[in-house]
């Protein structure tokens, strides 16, 4: 597996990936999904061979914060490092970013994955989220 930047937007790679893990609405609106990525600031994907695997985009200003807008990985690779080598390859990009954030689902399974990989929940600072939709 590779981990590198991803500066050509490829639409059929890029809704594969979306589409596999059920992320319809970003789907069904691809015109919006290619200007998201046009627009963040960074995004890492993770290649076997010529296949992607996996990607992760970011969006903020890169100095005093950072947040994971997107991960996700093929299903069949999943489980196996792509997407604890994509968020440590982020870590170690902005490792002088004081907040690093991210907003995800509230399974067992995301809540492992992101404490694995060193974050904890913004709980444990006294934080909450918003979201408006």
């Amino acid at each position: 597996m590779e981990i590198r930047e991803y500066r050509t937007y490829q639409e059929a790679e890029v809704l594969h990936l979306y589409a596999s893990v059920g992320w319809s609405a970003y789907t069904a609106q691809p015109e919006a999904l290619r200007r998201g990525f046009e627009n963040s600031l960074l995004t890492l994907a993770a290649y076997e061979g010529d296949q992607l695997i996996g990607i992760l985009r970011a969006v903020g200003d890169g100095h005093t914060v950072v947040l994971v807008q997107d991960i996700l990985v093929l299903p069949e690779h999943q489980r196996c490092g792509v997407g604890s080598a994509l968020m440590q390859a982020l870590l170690e990009r902005y490792d002088d970013v004081r907040q690093i954030e991210l907003a995800t689902d509230a399974t067992p399974q995301s809540i492992a994955f992101y404490e694995s990989v060193g974050f904890r929940q913004m709980t444990e600072f006294g934080c909450c989220g918003f979201m408006k939709v």
